[in-house]
């Protein structure tokens, strides 16, 4: 069930609270002298409503009524929409006094949680974590926005849900530890800047118990108290604001993913066999890589004699499925080989496509029929300018699989090392030979010179 602050903070003692300002001591003592034209200032911008966000808390409980999932956070959406005159106009979007929670998941060893929340006139917002085994961390952020709400996005040109899904900034934590970020921190996509502060949030609880241990954001101190809400004026200025988190580090790279083991049956028999790491590459606005956790990662499709399909579902947003088919399927020699990739990204929270690209011109992973097919080094499957397709540890066989084991593997050019022996020695006897033609040159002209006319 999710509860909420009563109201919008408006008090003195809420916006203490808030901004981490002293409480009244107790004995109902007034705070320190020091503290009142602080107080003032926020009594006068509460009333002026600057602080129009609720505080939401969500206690998600499994089938024992026990707590697997808990949040507590303060948002704001910043966003830039197009009008009917074909201006720009920005809004601000915050958390309603009604909000539900309905599709959150508690998630478990093969399943992300999933905490999502529903508010204002058809606005929603979702954060999935997956987990290994001694960490959690959020994976992916949906947020849809309604443009129907006219009390938000007046004279609007674009009408209906607008759905956008970026990549959680959110570090590894530790499993049995509680995330605390009271700093302010947003992400911006698609015309869109999500502002969180005051952030609690524990994922795959244990024993139904909120941890007393705690992760702080790199923001943070153990001390260190939370951040005023941004408004649009202070995130577009970027030579005043102290809201991006550390804009002039490197980025850091994303890690390979994990390779997965992938089966098909047909009947009692298996009929493909597949190990892979998978990497996709959206590159719509900005770069973003997103790695296919095998942990959460579901294999259907099927076989055929001359055509089979393998898809995969992450389990949160991204479903993926190769097609190989037989060339020749008449000849007496056959070879089966990738023709078709597909990919769709789907909004987790209803299951909508937001996004899908397919190439059916591929005429790749070629090996005989009977045969695998190998490549233990990255490859890339270009889709269409908007996504790439990562493969690495890859051994494939769609077709003719005995007793639940691969065949010989046929490998990719990429892997076989012996075509370098050839190439070395090669150019080794080029270079020798080369040497040996100067330096027969440079002796018969030191020769001539030798030889003077009587």
């Amino acid at each position: 069930m999710a509860r909420f602050l009563s109201g919008p903070l408006a008090s003195a003692a809420r916006h203490s609270l808030l901004l981490g300002a002293p409480a009244p001591a107790a004995g109902g003592m007034e705070p320190r002298a020091s503290c009142l034209p602080f107080l003032l200032l926020l009594l006068l911008l509460g009333t002026s409503g600057f602080f129009q966000s609720y505080a939401v808390e969500v206690d998600v409980k499994d089938a024992s009524n026990a707590t697997c999932l808990y949040a507590k956070w303060m948002m704001r959406f910043l966003i830039k929409y197009e009008t009917n005159t074909s201006d720009y106009k920005d809004t601000t979007l915050h958390l309603s006094s009604s909000v539900t929670h309905n599709g959150s998941v508690c998630g478990n060893d093969t399943q992300a949680a999933l905490l999502a929340v529903q508010f204002g006139e058809g606005h929603s917002w979702s954060i999935n974590f997956t987990k290994t085994n001694e960490t959690y961390q959020g994976d992916f952020i949906t947020f849809t926005y309604n443009t129907n709400d006219t009390a938000v996005f007046p004279d609007a040109k674009r009408k209906g849900p607008i759905t956008i899904v970026v990549k959680d900034i959110m570090h590894p934590v530790q499993l049995n530890n509680v995330f605390v970020c009271h700093n302010t921190d947003f992400v911006e996509a698609e015309n869109v800047t999500q502002i969180f502060w005051n952030v609690t949030v524990q994922a795959f609880v244990q024993n139904g118990t909120i941890s007393k241990k705690e992760s702080r954001c790199r923001a943070d101190t153990p001390t260190s108290a939370p951040t005023v809400p941004p408004t649009i004026a202070n995130v577009t200025t970027a030579s005043t604001t102290t809201l991006s988190p550390a804009p002039t580090t490197a980025p850091k790279p994303v890690e390979n993913p994990d390779t997965g083991n992938y089966s098909l049956k047909s009947g009692n028999k298996t009929c493909l066999l597949a190990t892979v790491g998978l990497q996709l590459n959206v590159s719509r606005d900005k770069p973003l890589l997103i790695n296919i956790n095998p942990k959460t990662t579901s294999a259907d499709g099927t076989c055929g004699n001359t055509t089979a399909t393998l898809k995969l579902n992450d389990g949160n947003s991204t479903l993926i499925s190769f097609t190989f088919v037989v060339k020749n399927a008449s000849a007496s020699v056959q070879k089966f080989y990738l023709k078709e990739v597909n990919v769709t990204l789907l909004n987790r929270l209803n299951g909508s496509v937001i996004s899908n690209a397919d190439n059916n011109n591929f005429s790749k992973w070629d090996a005989y029929l009977g045969s695998s097919y190998m490549c233990r080094k990255e490859q890339t499957l270009e889709i269409n300018e908007d996504f790439q397709v990562h493969t690495f540890n890859l051994w494939i066989q769609p077709f003719l699989v005995k007793a639940n084991k691969f065949s010989t593997a046929q490998e990719c050019s990429l892997d076989d090392d012996s075509i370098l022996i050839p190439i070395v020695v090669g150019a080794a006897l080029a270079g020798l030979i080369a040497i040996i033609v100067v330096a027969y040159i440079i002796g018969r002209r030191k020769s001539y010179a030798g030889y003077q006319t009587l």
